[in-house]
């Protein structure tokens, strides 16, 4: 099991998020992403009292989020250009590196791969890569290349796959 020793959460280009203190290789297992499993209408209530924690939450099935609220992955990032990749195994969410990943650099996940196409959650993307999709929608609005790619590394777990 990985350790968090080997990560931080420091200031990066959008606030604060989760930067790597040793290089990963590809399929490597980052880190567990803790917290507490909560039902779509606690994420609805956490909304109107606090954004912040319903935003960080990760899909965790078909009607259930984990909320790692003041754990790890609540500084977890977006990106459109991700180095990591969300799995679920024996019903715990972690972070799998889907390339090399240097020392210092920050561990990002793509939003749009946890996001059903029973969402209606968007945002604007600020995440400085180059192309930039500039919002964050649902994994069945990527663009066709993406999805592929996504598809083909395993990117999109099932019970996304299955909101379709």
């Amino acid at each position: 099991m990985p350790a968090l020793r080997f990560l931080a959460v420091q200031p990066v280009r959008n606030g604060l998020g989760i930067v790597a203190l040793k290089s990963f290789s590809s399929g490597a297992l980052i880190c567990e992403i803790d917290g507490d499993i909560v039902t779509s209408d606690e994420v609805w209530s956490f909304w109107k009292t606090d954004p912040r924690k319903a935003a960080n939450c990760f899909r965790y099935d078909a009607d259930r989020y984990l909320s790692p609220h003041d754990k790890i992955g609540a500084f977890a990032n977006h990106s459109c250009n991700p180095n990591v990749r969300v799995v679920k195994q024996s019903g715990r969410l972690f972070f799998r590196a889907i390339k090399s990943i240097a020392a210092t650099a920050e561990i990002t996940h793509d939003y749009s791969t946890l996001l059903g196409a029973d969402d209606s959650w968007t945002m604007p993307c600020n995440c400085g890569e180059v192309p930039c999709r500039k919002k964050i929608r649902s994994f069945h609005e990527l663009p066709t290349a993406i999805l592929k790619r996504y598809l083909a590394i395993q990117a999109i777990p099932d019970f996304i796959l299955a909101t379709r």
